[in-house]
């Protein structure tokens, strides 16, 4: 097969598979235009139109979707092959890019992180620690570490780092003045502090006892979009607050925070590593999740 022919059918299965030229291009790591022009040049070639355009769309036809058929398992496969010609080498190696949160990076991430790198020096890392989604196929990651209900559903995941705990906290100044609440219900009649996550959502607060779960969708009184700033409202006696344990554990201990509603809150399973289910992981994920789940 002409190679070039071999390259065009590449970017014509990226570009169909996700149903965006940009996409294609931003995983294939060439441009826009380039990404189009091939796929234009491919259908000369055949003589045949494989993808349905429109200001709105990007769909294969029944010619593009049959040429799909055929090139994604064969794709899948050689992907595979080469995974495993990878594995062959007996020290790991080539880059792993990560991309977490915070919260994550400091509590498990980072140990886990630097650990591997340490025993592995051929291995290039790469840590991103920011709190908004990242897709990873998109922007190249080769694992993301995120809570389950954030995940894709294409992603491999599994269950990495802590159990994880979130508490309902307030200042003693403003328990006093204010009768803490018995069942969340009772948060109607607080001022609570809200948070603004990376995807510009004000983040629900949830509950959980004898089985039974209850979410609430509180009045905020202030917003915030920072774990340290919700901290310190709280303890500034702005309201209550919903956090993880972890953030509000030192401030607890010290007595500048007081928990409630603690038997609605029960441990749940925390973060998930994930990756992409099209790609064989190489030595260098394998070896990093499995220090990642010593963690858990």
């Amino acid at each position: 097969m002409d190679p070039r022919r071999f390259s065009d059918l590449i970017t014509f299965s990226r570009v169909a598979e996700t149903r965006s030229f940009t996409v294609a291009a931003q995983s294939l790591g060439v441009t826009q235009s380039a990404v189009s022009q091939t796929v234009k040049r491919l259908e000369a070639d055949l003589g045949i139109r494989l993808l349905s355009r429109s200001t709105r769309s990007l769909t294969p036809t029944a010619a593009g979707e049959q040429l799909l058929a055929t090139l994604a398992p064969n794709v899948a496969e050689l992907d595979a092959k080469l995974a495993d010609l990878e594995r062959l080498r007996e020290e790991p190696g080539g880059q792993l890019r990560v991309t977490c949160g915070k919260h994550a990076a400091d509590t498990f991430v980072w140990p886990a992180f630097s650990k591997l790198l340490a025993a592995h020096p051929d291995i290039e890392g790469e840590l991103s620690v920011e709190d908004r989604y990242v897709d990873i196929v998109a922007e190249r990651f080769d694992v993301g570490i995120r809570m389950r209900d954030n995940l894709e559903l294409d992603m491999i995941s599994v269950p990495v780092g802590p159990s994880l705990r979130s508490v309902v906290v307030g200042a003693p100044g403003y328990l006093d003045a204010c009768k803490a609440p018995d069942t969340p219900r009772d948060l109607s009649r607080h001022r609570c502090i809200g948070f603004r996550n990376a995807g510009g959502i004000l983040s629900p607060w949830s509950f959980e006892r004898d089985g039974r779960t209850e979410t609430v969708k509180v009045a905020s009184s202030i917003i915030v979009n920072d774990g340290d700033a919700l901290v310190a409202a709280a303890c500034a006696g702005m309201g209550l607050a919903y956090m993880l344990k972890d953030l509000a554990a030192p401030f607890l201990q010290d007595g500048q925070l007081i928990e409630v509603l603690g038997n609605w809150s029960p441990p749940f399973s925390g973060y998930h590593a994930y990756y992409s289910s099209r790609r064989h992981p190489p030595p260098a994920v394998t070896l990093f999740l499995d220090l990642l789940q010593q963690e858990i």
